[in-house]
């Protein structure tokens, strides 16, 4: 694994954080070092898949970057379900695709380029998963991409979704992202790395509150909607179809 030193050395003029070759290449790293718990979260996401993934019928990976979340849930998931991952980076696919080939993964699938911020169209999907990928869609098209999601999905079908949030009290939210920058120091993310991907990311990464992550899913008719997942600015939401 290729270690992220993307921020390391002093960037003159900072721009907006994309995911292109350099960050495609340490990106496996880049995202266990600073998303805490992510390997429970992993685990977490495929254990619930393989509850609601149905015979037949496809998971969808939406912003699947290099593919870990559906190496996951292959170990788990019911081997006639197809994947099909999305991504807007080209760089993040190939990637994906030669994880795939190194491990010899056998499974059907299927890799696809689409914008998700212009919508997306699912088919006989029993899962759909957005892990970390909402907070990267514009605000103005949340609501579409959450739409097509739950028409795509079959009775019963589930979405799960990992978010960073903000708290539902503004008062907290200075301690827990303090609490979080100590996460990445641990980390050994130095203070100039975290402060040039924090100002890359300022305009990229918009987070909602957990109640406005809820609320977006039960207007556009999600029911039973729980929360499995929480750390500090962090929250795993599932939620059913009806």
């Amino acid at each position: 694994m290729d270690k992220d030193e993307v921020f390391k050395g002093e960037i003159e003029k900072a721009s907006d954080f994309k995911f292109g070759a350099n960050v495609a290449k340490v990106f496996d790293d880049m995202v266990s070092r600073s998303v805490p718990f992510y390997g429970e979260m992993q685990r977490m996401m495929a254990e619930l898949a393989a509850d609601h993934a149905k015979e037949g019928t496809d998971i969808y990976d939406l912003g699947c970057s290099t593919g870990t979340t559906m190496i996951g849930m292959d170990t788990m998931v019911n081997p006639s379900v197809r994947f099909v991952g999305i991504d807007d980076s080209q760089e993040m696919l190939d990637k994906c695709n030669a994880k795939f080939q190194e491990i010899g993964f056998t499974r059907d699938y299927d890799l696809r380029l689409a914008d998700l911020g212009q919508g997306v169209k699912i088919n006989n999907a029993s899962v759909v998963v957005l892990c970390l990928t909402l907070q990267f869609v514009r605000p103005i098209y949340r609501e579409k991409l959450i739409r097509d999601i739950y028409e795509g999905l079959n009775p019963g079908g589930a979405l799960i979704l990992i978010e960073k949030i903000l708290a539902e009290e503004s008062t907290f939210n200075r301690d827990f992202i303090k609490h979080y920058y100590n996460y990445k120091r641990r980390n050994h993310y130095s203070e100039l790395e975290i402060s040039q991907k924090r100002e890359a990311l300022e305009n990229v990464l918009i987070p909602y509150k957990l109640s406005e992550d809820i609320s977006l899913l039960r207007d556009r008719g999600f029911d039973h909607c729980e929360v499995f997942f929480k750390w500090y600015n962090f929250a795993g939401l599932i939620a059913i179809k009806k």
